[in-house]
Order: structure tokens, then sequence, then C-alpha cells
């Protein structure tokens, strides 16, 4: 069967009242006479409103089918949809998506074009045809559409023939790559196999390969919830940090921890509803107990530091974070400022415990040796490495103090971190306030660092991630106005806001409450939301096409079963 180009559809961004928010958004295609300029990036007459997750020279074209636009009239209900409804750029007649695959070239009027990845799961196509589980219908009915990459610029036509020139490697289809990354029971094979194919757009090649190497790390935390540990002592490491040790009940061993993970403590007595908060861990990491080193900064902290006797028991989850150290053979650079020390303390630890031959630099800022925690056990972990080099700078202290402790005077700043000349090829790892890590990653990059390969750490809540909304003022995170809702409590641990659950989703009591949250889907699918749970469980309504792992949770379409903890 000849496939057809049967109309192209155009649309510039325009702003979306939607659910008391705005968004800008690009979705609103229509169908436009005569020919149309194709360029590299867009379509002349054409724009997205958010260019993180459309339009560019991945996705300058977007494609759907006139066998879909009849399936989903008939699903819905719907009379005959106007060209366009889907977001499209070109609506066809043929090029089903399980008969394209990836890397598949056609030739549509004067231009030539390269198959390179399906749809992005996204909530404006839903908003777009006033149907909000639309995201997850797409895929789960396996007729997402696809994006175009262009190869030639040139005019198209409604009308035009649509002539295949080339068959992509592999034989993936467009749908065995939605479904790779959506759906669940994902095959090995084909994730290497699709990670392979050069005109695969590097987010999604980027996917599969995480997707290969989380088959290859244990799942899940070491325990669910909360247990009891003991403490077994509590001891200043400087003016305003004291490390507290922890131990089991029993004094049997604890799971093992990575260098850079960080434990979340459920506090008791401290203030009600108990506090929850996390510290990094600053322990080795095969130790029979756990270290957390905890600066005096607020009443939970001080509680935790001054008024916790040995012998105590504190609710502590399993260790956990992605900010670890890596298996690397390359030079590594450890970057931290105040109590950041903490999680590359561990990692220095750890290195040390390898008998490790890389070359390890240790960059650490501080007022004066009265505020820096830990530096003698720093000092001689750096100096029973092979190639270890230290470099401290002492921003408040005398003369005398910066000779002792072998401190540079001055501040820890960009061009001072530029001025040592770490090498290229290392790998990096940040620690200290947003502020400092934003700084420290600038002069990493412009030192030449890989900026995949700079790694930081933050025990705020991550930055939101919300497709498509202006105008939105950021206040911090505070509990939900009008009546308290009469659920379960839900405790954000890292905004530090408790509050009874009052209906709806968590994304959307989340939101509520002011907690930077992160979606695009919004109805299961495209696992954005996915959040990692401390204690306590979740119902899902609808049911996500592919569930979570053991200790996490889909916050777009779940609810509290009982009392919550989220790591947000």
């Amino acid at each position: 069967m000849t496939a057809t180009l049967l109309s192209v559809n155009l649309g510039m961004p325009k702003d979306v009242s939607w659910q008391g928010k705005t968004v800008h958004t690009g979705v609103w295609k229509r169908p436009v006479e005569g020919p149309a300029r194709v360029r590299r990036l867009n379509i002349d007459g054409d724009g997205q409103g958010d260019t993180a997750g459309h339009g560019g020279e991945q996705r300058a074209v977007f494609v759907y089918q006139l066998d879909s636009y009849r399936h989903w009239e008939k699903y819905f209900g719907r009379e005959e949809l106007e060209y366009g409804s889907f977001g499209e750029n070109f609506t066809v007649e043929g090029l089903a998506d399980a008969e394209v695959c990836i890397g598949d070239r056609y030739r549509i009027g004067e231009a030539e074009f390269e198959v390179t990845q399906p749809r992005v799961t996204c909530y404006r196509v839903g908003l777009r045809m006033g149907e909000p589980e639309l995201p997850a219908l797409l895929v789960a009915h396996h007729r997402p559409g696809f994006y175009f990459r262009v190869l030639r610029e040139g005019h198209v036509t409604a009308g035009d023939e649509i002539v295949k020139t080339h068959t992509g490697p592999g034989a993936l289809s467009v749908v065995d790559v939605d479904a790779l990354l959506y759906l669940p029971a994902k095959d090995t094979d084909k994730l290497k196999l699709a990670a392979e194919i050069p005109a695969l757009s590097p987010g999604w090649r980027q996917s599969f390969e995480d997707l290969l190497a989380a088959q290859d790390t244990p799942a899940g935390p070491a325990w669910d919830g909360f247990r009891p540990l003991l403490v077994t002592a509590v001891e200043p490491e400087s003016t305003s940090v004291s490390s507290v040790y922890l131990e089991a009940e029993d004094g049997g061993a604890l799971p093992a921890t990575r260098a850079g993970q960080y434990l979340t403590i459920r506090v008791a007595g401290a203030a009600t509803p108990a506090p929850v908060r996390s510290y990094s861990l600053s322990s080795a990491p095969g130790a029979n107990g756990y270290r957390i080193s905890i600066k005096r900064e607020g009443v939970t902290s001080t509680y935790l530091t001054t008024q916790v006797p040995v012998g105590t028991t504190l609710d502590v989850a399993a260790p956990r974070g992605d900010f670890v150290l890596g298996d690397d053979a390359g030079p590594v650079v450890l970057v931290s400022a105040g109590i950041g020390v903490t999680p590359v303390l561990a990692m220095l630890y750890d290195l040390v415990a390898r008998g490790s031959s890389r070359e390890v630099w240790w960059i650490h800022g501080a007022r004066g040796p009265a505020e820096h925690p830990l530096a003698i056990e720093a000092r001689e972990l750096v100096g029973s490495l092979r190639q270890g080099c230290s470099h401290v700078f002492y921003s408040r202290a005398t003369e005398a103090e910066r000779r002792l402790a072998g401190a540079r005077a001055g501040r820890l700043t960009k061009d001072a971190l530029t001025e040592l000349g770490v090498p290229a090829d290392a790998t990096a790892y940040v620690c200290g306030p947003a502020a400092f890590m934003t700084d420290m990653t600038a002069a990493l990059t412009a030192a030449g660092l890989d900026p995949a390969r700079i790694h930081t750490e933050l025990f705020t809540a991550l930055d939101a991630i919300n497709p498509g909304l202006v105008g939105q003022t950021t206040r911090p995170p505070h509990p939900p106005p009008g009546p308290p809702g009469t659920g379960p409590v839900v405790t954000f641990a890292r905004s530090g806001v408790a509050a009874p659950f009052p209906g709806g989703s968590l994304l959307e009591f989340a939101e509520a409450c002011d907690v930077p949250a992160r979606w695009s889907c919004r109805t299961g699918v495209c696992q954005t939301c996915l959040t990692p749970v401390l204690s306590g469980a979740v119902d899902y309504a609808p049911a996500p096409l592919e569930p979570p792992a053991a200790g996490q949770a889909l916050l777009c379409c779940s609810t509290p079963h009982a009392d919550l903890v989220l790591d947000m």
C-alpha cells in the first residue's frame, strides 16, 4: 500500500488555562494549504512550547496516522476529528507504528526524513483532546506516533507520496521501542539492540542504557520502612558538628552501604508530628555500625546532637542515595564545603579500603579549623592513598591556623578551583550548599570535565519538573491550605512537611503543599513522578502500566494506604 501525506498541520505555542495554572504549549495544530518548508529544527510557521521535550533536531516533525484517528474516534465515541488533533505535524495514511522502525528513512516531496523515536508521553495531548487518560492509552493501545529527523530540507505538500528510501538497523518498530521504555517485561536483548541504534535519539538511548545498568544493581532498600537502631555514642567533631553512632539493637551486623549514601531518621521527641530528616553516612561502607555527622542548625539536629542519650533507639530507614562512588579507574575529584564533607569522606574511606591506585583529589572549604569537622580523618585518609592530594581552603583562619592545617587562604570559589588544574578526565563528586555546588559544577565544566561525570548531592527537595507551566510562583513548602484532611499522614521528608491526606492523588497533594514535584504524563506511564517511599504503602487508581519497584511510588496515580513518608 502506498503511504501518503494527508495533511500538514502547524501551530505556534500559546498559553492555555489548565487546572488553575497556565500552560504554554504548541500542541494545537491546524491543517495548512499549499507547500510548507521543512527545516532541520522545525517547519516554517510551527513551534513548540516546551523545547526540552519536543522539537529540536531529534524531534523536528511529529507524525500520526489516519488509522489511529479512526481507532480513537471509535474508542471515545467522537465524530470525525480534525487533522492535527494529536499535535502532529504530518497526518499520514500508512506508516503504522507497528511497521515503521527506528532508523527508517522516507522521502516526502523535496525533503527526506529519518525516524528517531516514539512520542514522548505528555499530559498536553490529553489536554488538547479533552481526554486526560489519553497519554496512558496511547502506550497501552500501541499507537504512540513517532518523530522524524530532517535529513534534507525542502517543501512538502498534502497529497505527496511517502517513499521509503532506507531500512533502519535492528528492525525495532516504533511500538517495540515504546514498549521497551514504558511497559513491563522488558526484553534485555531488545534493550541492548535499541541502545545501539544510531538513529535513536540520544535521550532514549540513555534511558535504555540506564535500564540495562539497573538490571545489575540490587533492587530495593536493605529493609522496608523504619527500623529501630541503637545510639551507641554521640561525639563532637567541631564547634557545630557532632557524630551519632548507630548499631543494631541485637549487636548484629547491619547491611552494607555504598560510599556516599544517606540515612533518613524519624525523630520522635523532637516535635509533633515526628520530623523526618536525612543525614549522610560519614563512616566507612564496610563498618559494622553506621555513623552520621550532623550540623546543629535547627530543632531536630540540635535534639539529635545534644538531647538524645546513649542507649536511645531511633527509627531509621535503610541507606539510600544515588550520590555514590563509582567503579571508574580514572582520577576522582572530591569537592566539599562545610558539612558537605560527610558523603565524600565516606568515599575516601572506600578508596582507602580498596587500596585504590586512582589519582584522588580532596578539595574542601571551611571557615577555619574550629569549623572543619573530621579534618584529621580526611588528612590521614588522603595521606594513605598512593596518589592522593589535598587542597583545603580556610576563609577566616589566622596564618598560624592555616600553616598548621596546610590550608590555603580564602574561600573555595570557582576561580580558586579552576586554578588548581584538576585533571579533565576525572569523575567529580561535589557536596555543599546549593550555590557552592552550582559554582563548583561550573568550574569543573570549565576545567574540561564531562558534565555527565560531575555528581552533586543536595538534601533539599529535587528541582521540579513541570513541563509547559509558566508564570508559577515559587513558595517554600507548607501544609496545605484549608481544613485539614482526614486521611493518613503524609510526610514529605526533604521538604519538612507532614499533614493528613485530603484526597485526590499524592501528586496533587504535593502541589497543594508547594513541594517541588516531577511529572509529565500524569497518567502512570512516563515514571517522571517516581519517588522513593521511606515508609508506608500506596494504592493505585488507575493502575500504572508498569508497576514501580519495591520502595518506589508513582505519585500521579496513587494515594496513601496508611501513614506515608516520601523522599521529596
